[in-house]
């Protein structure tokens, strides 16, 4: 996933009321992005960072917030902080065959209703020959430990009613793949956050005893793209 136009470098003033940012861009003029994720943020919002801001076309905002240098862990490492792009980031790696779990699958479907708790599944995956798969996929960005990438970074409730689905659907004779996206390159494995989330955590424990699938990929960041590089090990 290429970044255009490009991305601008600037420093982070603050981030605050969840979907604002103010920066200050290299030529000193003071900006207010819009920022895509509602989460904690946890090791990813600390001001004086360096960040990088995509000129919006459209929208109230003329800048949204992409990307993070961390710095927190010694060498500087960049951070995709926006929640939107892991499921084109997925859907871009699984057509390219990069996701071996998921190969042979030619037609994947975006959005689609699914379950009793009138859900959306991420993506929808077909083929003939192959059971319809159900995607679910998951935005990782927190890095505590040494190498260590963590999800959530706070309560979820809408993943822990995603995971139920997902088991519904495993139930009923289908496959689905919990699929977590780590938009940084310094991680070589995963774990769930149970400290955060301690629910979360249980809930993905039961849907993996029920036949869910998961699977953890870290990316490649650059203020020029971002792509899908290797799995990780799963420590669960």
């Amino acid at each position: 996933m290429q970044f255009d136009p490009p991305l601008v470098r600037a420093q982070l003033v603050r981030r605050y009321k969840r979907f604002l940012a103010d920066a200050l861009l290299e030529d000193g003029r003071a900006v207010t992005a819009h920022c895509p994720n509602t989460g904690s943020m946890m090791g990813v919002c600390e001001p004086g960072s360096t960040v990088w801001l995509s000129p919006k076309q459209g929208g109230k905002l003329d800048w949204g917030w992409e990307l993070i240098e961390d710095t927190s862990h010694g060498a500087p490492t960049l951070v995709g902080i926006n929640p939107m792009n892991p499921n084109r980031l997925a859907e871009e790696a699984i057509r390219a065959g990069r996701v071996p779990e998921l190969a042979g699958y030619s037609l994947l479907k975006r959005e689609v209703r699914y379950g009793s708790e009138n859900s959306r599944v991420d993506l929808l995956a077909e083929a003939p020959g192959h059971p319809t798969c159900y995607i679910e996929i998951k935005n990782v960005h927190l890095r505590r430990k040494s190498g260590l990438a963590e999800f959530p970074d706070s309560v979820t409730a809408r993943g822990a009613k995603h995971l139920r689905e997902l088991a519904q659907m495993v139930q009923e004779g289908h496959r689905a793949v919990m699929f977590f996206l780590v938009q940084r390159q310094d991680c070589d494995r995963f774990s769930v956050a149970a400290d955060i989330d301690p629910t979360y955590a249980q809930a993905l424990s039961e849907a993996r005893s029920r036949g869910v699938e998961t699977i953890c990929y870290g990316c490649r960041v650059s203020p020029a793209e971002i792509a899908v590089a290797r799995p990780l090990a799963l420590d669960i």
